[in-house]
């Protein structure tokens, strides 16, 4: 296994200063972005150990108005860093707050701090 979290958040940042790894707790400097590792595992074995670690990231993206731009700017900045968009959504929120969930794929070479998309 191999953290990467600390490249997500980073790239986040450079998308938007309201970025956390816990629900957001700053409702007045919108868009809020919320990131959370939902996955983290071995992806391919060898005899000497692990060499591929397989990586799945969802980005909460909040906002009183559209959250297209954050998004597409997401998009961006994962793409950076190596993360594959495979999902995209809005999903309703009683908070009247535009809402959008992002999934980001990605395999880690365990030689390298390199992330890639492979299929």
């Amino acid at each position: 296994m191999k953290n990467v979290k600390d490249q997500v958040y980073a790239a986040l940042l450079d998308v938007n200063e309201n970025v956390s790894d816990q629900y957001p707790r700053d409702w007045a400097h919108l868009p809020a972005q919320q990131y959370i590792e939902d996955e983290n595992k071995v992806h391919e074995h060898t005899g000497e150990g692990e060499t591929k670690s397989y990586v799945r990231y969802r980005i909460d993206i909040w906002d009183n108005a559209s959250t297209s731009n954050t998004a597409l700017k997401t998009d961006e900045a994962m793409s950076r860093i190596g993360l594959v968009r495979t999902s995209c959504k809005d999903v309703p929120d009683p908070s009247g707050l535009k809402h959008k969930v992002m999934i980001y794929e990605g395999i880690i070479d365990m030689g390298s701090d390199e992330v890639f998309w492979t299929d």
